[in-house]
């Protein structure tokens, strides 16, 4: 028998109980659910398992268990709980990606000061298994570069952009409507939700510790239609990409909105599906496709990690607490762009490009104070030296780049 405490009865924590009844006969060993920690009992009345569900959170760590459950999303009071929980012995899975790449150091710590696990399938990508293979399935492997559209909420809000030709603000409003974005998007559009998950991949990956704020990070707010019209001249479309590559002895880490051919892989994945890149050295290219959001997927990520504890399979760890990766903002690689320059002097503009790169093409000189244009070049540090010392002339008025992928 194995006692589990589930702190958490949302959207996450409603799947991860229905896979627990549902596999019953599965299992040798029984689940028993000893106690569900909610704010409000009252909401839950017609759930199941309503005999032991609490407010209280005393009451859920003095109820005997063997393993806690968090699934309530946010840092507090979930890092207090998780960090009491390690300290009382007990192991813990999480699916909060917030928690792990902000305190995953210190909790990994705390985790092996008292012989238990901290696993966390479901912190990134919902329901693809890719903590597994990164940890287990390709330790044999050095993985030298991560792509992957790790946010849901912003893919669809991509796709809506460029299939429907919806505005951001209408494409937004439906992915609230259906459930893919908060009230409060912030962390989803403006990068930081990738940024986190991105963090946790790499520190995985690369056996290093990274920091999420270090990251290399851009939303999707100022992505418009004429964005989508110069793609699809390229036959591209418009993705926000999570990338990390090894560039020698250093990471480039980014979370941006990129260009990408619309016959790749990364193209193909629309709406709030989510995919997964890796690149190692033995294995070569594989691809992660599925659900990163949503009840039962989540939930499936979650009870594989009950599973394992239950059947003893504990993997250790540690590129947590490894020394902080030397993360670089731009790859030594070739970088072409779409760089579409606010001016008022739209000639001035074009004569600096064709002074300082070596090969350029104007796609569109219409707009009103705006000239964009095609630009190669064999770094994006290139281009953005290039912003930098025509920024403060008088005639330049603000600059948006898209990086081909």
């Amino acid at each position: 028998m194995t006692k589990v405490a589930i702190m958490g009865y949302g959207v996450v924590g409603s799947g991860l109980i229905e896979l627990i009844d549902k596999n019953r006969e599965k299992n040798d060993n029984e689940v028993v659910i000893t106690s569900i920690l909610v704010r409000n009992k009252e909401k839950h009345k017609n759930c199941s398992h309503y005999e032991v569900i609490t407010t209280d959170s005393e009451e859920l760590f003095s109820k005997e268990s063997d393993i806690v459950i968090e699934v309530m999303g946010g840092i507090h009071p979930a890092y207090e709980y998780v960090k009491r929980a390690l300290t009382l012995k007990k192991h813990v899975i999480t699916a909060n990606k917030d928690l792990i790449a902000t305190f995953g150091q210190e909790l990994f710590n705390i985790a092996k000061e008292n012989s238990v696990s901290l696993k966390f399938e479901a912190a990134v990508a919902g329901g693809i298994p890719i903590i597994k293979a990164l940890t287990e399935s390709l330790c044999g492997n050095k993985v030298n570069a991560i792509k992957a559209i790790l946010n849901g909420t912003t893919n669809f809000i991509l796709t809506k952009m460029g299939s429907e030709k919806l505005s951001y603000d209408e494409a937004l409003k439906e992915a609230q409507k259906l459930g893919f974005a908060e009230a409060n998007p912030g962390a989803d559009v403006e990068g930081y939700d990738a940024a986190r998950k991105l963090a946790i991949l790499s520190s995985l990956a690369f056996d290093k510790s990274f920091k999420w704020e270090d990251i290399n990070i851009n939303g999707i707010t100022e992505i418009d239609s004429n964005d989508f019209k110069y793609a699809k001249k390229f036959n591209c479309k418009i993705k926000l990409v999570a990338e990390a590559v090894k560039c020698r002895n250093k990471i480039y880490t980014s979370v941006k909105p990129v260009l990408v051919d619309e016959d790749s892989i990364l193209a193909k994945i629309d709406n709030e599906v989510n995919g997964v890149i890796l690149n190692g050295d033995e294995i070569g290219e594989l691809i992660f496709i599925g659900k990163g959001a949503g009840k039962l997927p989540t939930g499936s990520s979650v009870y594989s990690d009950l599973n394992d504890i239950i059947n003893c399979r504990f993997s250790d760890i540690g590129s947590f607490n490894k020394e902080k990766a030397e993360m670089i903002n731009y790859a030594h690689k070739t970088c072409n762009s779409i760089l579409r320059i606010r001016t008022s002097d739209k000639d001035e503009v074009v004569s600096r490009c064709r002074d300082t790169f070596n090969n350029i093409k104007i796609i569109d000189k219409s707009l009103k104070d705006e000239v964009v244009l095609y630009i190669e070049c064999t770094s994006e540090a290139y281009v953005q030296k290039f912003i930098e010392t025509i920024k403060d002339e008088i005639y330049y008025k603000g600059s948006k780049k898209l990086i081909f992928i």
